[in-house]
């Protein structure tokens, strides 16, 4: 059995071809054992001898992912020194492992130093990346507000068919998990009302105690949250991924702005559309409230509504509408932003995902948060 010769790179000047040259010969398997790059290219010479350094076969015997790592480190070595890598002389398996294993940047994140920065430095990077993420949100903004004067009059590229498609994924095809979520919670808020109101003889007032939530906060904030789940993720996801697959720079390419025809439809769908959902959840959470509270109090539903009715004002209606308009709003510029601003790898279009969901219900809750503050200072 002839004994197969071990791996070895040969660095030789450059002749008439050009060069110079890094002759590979042998078996270039992991498991025979690799040359290390610092000394097969300790003797390369200065870059103005020749700038390319080209890679030969001088007969391989054989090859793995070994051969890619050892190239790839060639490759880190001569960009750091100013030259370029040909792989032109190589056989063509060798090329195409080259081809697969550069076509993917490596994460910067793979390696770590080994040296974590102090708690002022990391201060530091996290103001200047809040302000670089307040900076994009801005320019974001803007381009939006441009974009809204544009449909104003009658400039902007919309397509009205996008509008409705928009509208019926945000509204008509989010009803059935709307009318499961809300439902539910009437029928916990008036179950845990009537356990309590009960040890005072005043059952009959959780009628009053679903119907103020219900309208107030919990129609419309629990609806929030599920669009965020549902339609801002979407958002994001959809978005994200035409940003990665280059169709947002293929609009622009067109002279198409992505802001009027991608963002305009889906903020001004969102914005419609959860006004009415948050009407129907204020409705159906009331009937679930409804089911539990009149079964357990033994009251026919005639006397619940009643109640309902005495309790339930329009200024409670119209806050609770009110918000949904804010809350739509958020929710779609959450879902845009992130997904608009994505990166270019498909870890990049989950990322922007899960970020969108995040900054969607906690932009809920604090805008939530600011309208309880307000409405309690003027008395609403």
């Amino acid at each position: 059995m002839t004994a197969v010769p071990p791996a070895t790179a040969e660095l030789q000047p450059a002749d008439t071809r050009g060069g110079p040259w890094l002759r590979l010969r042998g078996d270039w398997r992991l498991r025979t054992g690799l040359p290390a790059v610092s000394d097969v290219l300790k003797d390369l010479p200065d870059p103005a001898a020749g700038k390319v350094l080209r890679f030969a076969d001088d007969g391989l015997d054989g090859w793995d992912t070994g051969l890619t790592a050892f190239l790839l480190g060639c490759t880190d070595v001569l960009e750091a020194g100013g030259w370029q890598a040909d792989f032109s002389e190589l056989p063509a398996g060798v090329q195409r492992l080259m081809e697969l294993a550069r076509a993917v940047p490596e994460n910067a994140e793979a390696h770590r130093t080994g040296i974590e920065p102090n708690w002022l430095a990391r201060l530091g990077l996290a103001a200047l990346n809040l302000v670089a993420i307040g900076g994009a949100m801005l320019e974001f903004l803007g381009e939006l507000a441009l974009s809204f004067v544009r449909l104003i009059t009658g400039r902007a590229r919309m397509r009205a068919r996008d509008l409705w498609f928009q509208m019926q994924q945000c509204g008509a095809d989010a009803l059935p998990i709307v009318l499961l979520i809300n439902v539910l919670v009437g029928m916990i808020l008036a179950f845990v009302g009537v356990v309590q109101l009960q040890q005072f003889g005043a059952a009959i007032f959780v009628a009053n105690l679903v119907a103020l939530a219900m309208l107030r906060e919990m129609g419309v904030l629990m609806t929030g949250i599920i669009i965020s789940g549902r339609t801002g993720a979407s958002f994001a996801a959809q978005l994200g991924a035409m940003q990665a697959n280059e169709e947002v720079d293929a609009f622009r390419s067109f002279g198409i702005p992505p802001m009027d025809f991608l963002v305009l439809p889906r903020v001004l769908a969102l914005v419609f559309m959860m006004p009415l959902l948050t009407i129907f959840a204020d409705a159906i959470g009331i009937l679930g409230g409804m089911l539990v509270g009149a079964a357990m109090m033994d009251l026919s539903m005639r006397a619940y509504w009643n109640q309902t009715l005495m309790s339930a004002t329009m200024g409670h209606f119209m806050l609770g509408v009110g918000k949904s308009f804010v809350f739509g709003g958020l929710i779609a510029l959450c879902g845009c932003y992130q997904g608009i601003r994505c990166g270019r790898n498909a870890q990049a279009v989950g990322q922007a995902t899960t970020r969108a969901v995040v900054a969607a219900i906690t932009s809920l809750i604090v805008a939530d948060a600011v309208f309880a503050v307000l409405c309690n200072e003027l008395g609403i």
